[in-house]
């Protein structure tokens, strides 16, 4: 009676752990697989089974990665301290590799961003790294790409998402970008007077050659003046009636 109890509680136990063995992944997951330490091909996604006590699984995601990049303290090249955070966009795409070339690829892949964006931003001059995000997006994701290949991971984009600047450079650049705004302003008045010189001349000259023109023009003036309700009005004397009295 004792060793039919016994072999019935050991059969329970072997089937339990059989079922243990039982693994579902769903379709963005794949399991690494570990046969007595020994490395076997990646699994899933649907049901698979691992054998207990032999086979040890690990669980790999394949989605894209969303990561904050911290901010870092960066002196450009124009001795210039700024701080620059960014967003990093990756994804496993050789589990394998993930797990067995990497102890912590999430980590890693963290740390490689940060020392990437430090030594890529203190390259360039502050102007450059505010006017060209583009390009230095462009130069940090084929950087980090590159180092991280051999990891499995693909890194899809990288964005530089705030760059903070000193107080006194904040002022500075607004002083600068008013002090831009009124050479702007007084260009574009200087062109707008030589332009209308060049019209008042254009006119003299027309003027010149017809002088009833000039007639035209007053009885133009006289009507303009007269439709509003002025209490005094000023009619001035060709120059030409009075040459004889001056005479």
């Amino acid at each position: 009676m004792v060793n039919f109890a016994s072999i019935a509680t050991v059969l329970i136990i072997c089937v339990l752990l059989a079922i243990t063995g039982i693994k579902i992944l769903r379709e963005y997951e794949r399991a690494v697989i570990f046969r007595l330490g020994r490395l076997v091909r990646a699994r899933g996604p649907g049901i698979t089974y691992v054998i207990p006590l032999v086979e040890k699984m690990m669980r790999v995601d394949l989605r894209t990665i969303t990561m904050d990049v911290p901010a870092q303290d960066i002196i450009t090249r124009d001795n210039v301290s700024i701080k620059v955070s960014a967003v990093l966009y990756f994804r496993v795409v050789d589990p394998n590799r993930a797990i067995t070339e990497v102890e912590n690829y999430l980590f890693a892949a963290s740390q490689l961003a940060q020392v990437t964006l430090r030594s890529t931003c203190g390259q360039g001059l502050l102007d450059e790294i505010l006017a060209e995000r583009e390009k230095l997006n462009a130069e940090l994701q084929k950087i980090l790409d590159s180092q991280t290949e051999p990891w499995g991971i693909k890194v899809v984009l990288v964005e530089l998402k705030n760059i903070d600047l000193p107080q006194e450079m904040q002022r500075a650049m607004a002083k600068q970008a008013e002090a831009e705004r009124e050479r702007r302003a007084k260009v574009i008045h200087a062109e707008g007077e030589f332009q209308a010189s060049q019209k008042l001349a254009d006119a003299a000259e027309i003027i010149a050659r017809q002088p009833a023109a000039l007639h035209l023009r007053f009885l133009q003036s006289l009507v303009e003046v007269s439709s509003e309700n002025n209490s005094t009005l000023v009619l001035p004397v060709p120059i030409d009636l009075l040459r004889r009295f001056l005479g």
